[in-house]
């Protein structure tokens, strides 16, 4: 149960502060600041929880892990699970800060930081080309994760890895989708904005599990060759 509660809170700290940046401080902040708030956020829990449940704090990285044999099919589902509670409690700790402050317009009109393409795309960007962006992103991100966690002598430096890689692909995503490469982290706003939001949210589940099993067919595949 640790584990799974340790995916729950980190999940919970990386959508608070990953969509709170981008809807309380975005036009301030800008990509590259949005973009470091996720890999920020990533880096603090890969130090705290990392050596409890592997900080995964994202469907798209539990489901190639499994896929790769590090975790078995009950822990996946249960990751998944928590993960997406989470990520939802961490979107009403958004609300509950939005709301106290009347200035900001209410949390429907920061948006929450949730995903979108087409007229919610600030570029336009059609559904295959959001499509294609986030299967993209999702497999670089979940890639190198794979990698970096692969051998235990890259402990102390994997969380520094995996937090610049999510904000290097968020600087490329931000404008074209937002950046999902993380399903309950867009599951959870979408839930809360509803309309548009939740009608394109399949994009954003979707996208990253076939990024993420690519990545983990791949890297199995590259690995046990060298093995």
């Amino acid at each position: 149960m640790k584990r799974y509660v340790s995916e729950l809170i980190g999940t919970m700290v990386l959508v608070l502060f990953g969509c709170g940046s981008a809807a309380i401080a975005g036009p301030t902040l800008g990509t590259l600041g949005i973009a470091m708030a996720f890999g920020l956020s990533i880096i603090a829990m890969a130090y705290v929880i990392g050596d409890i449940s592997g900080c995964h704090v994202n469907p798209a990285v539990s489901i190639a892990m499994w896929i790769d044999g590090r975790l078995n099919a009950k822990d996946t589902f249960l990751y998944i699970i928590f993960q997406c509670i989470g990520a939802i409690i961490g979107i009403g700790l958004l609300i509950a800060i939005i709301t106290s402050a009347p200035s900001l317009g209410g949390y429907a009109a920061t948006g929450l930081g949730q995903n979108g393409f087409g007229s919610a795309s600030s570029v336009g960007i059609g559904v295959i080309g959001a499509i294609i962006v986030e299967i993209i992103l999702t497999f670089v991100f979940v890639f190198t994760v794979l990698g970096v966690t692969k051998k235990a002598e890259n402990a102390t430096v994997a969380g520094i890895v995996i937090g610049l890689t999510l904000a290097f692909v968020h600087i490329m995503g931000i404008p074209l989708t937002g950046t999902s490469v993380n399903p309950a982290r867009s599951l959870a706003p979408a839930l809360f904005i509803g309309g548009q939001a939740l009608q394109q949210v399949w994009v954003f589940i979707l996208a990253p599990v076939v990024g993420s099993v690519i990545a983990g067919l791949l890297y199995k595949g590259l690995s046990s060759q060298d093995e």
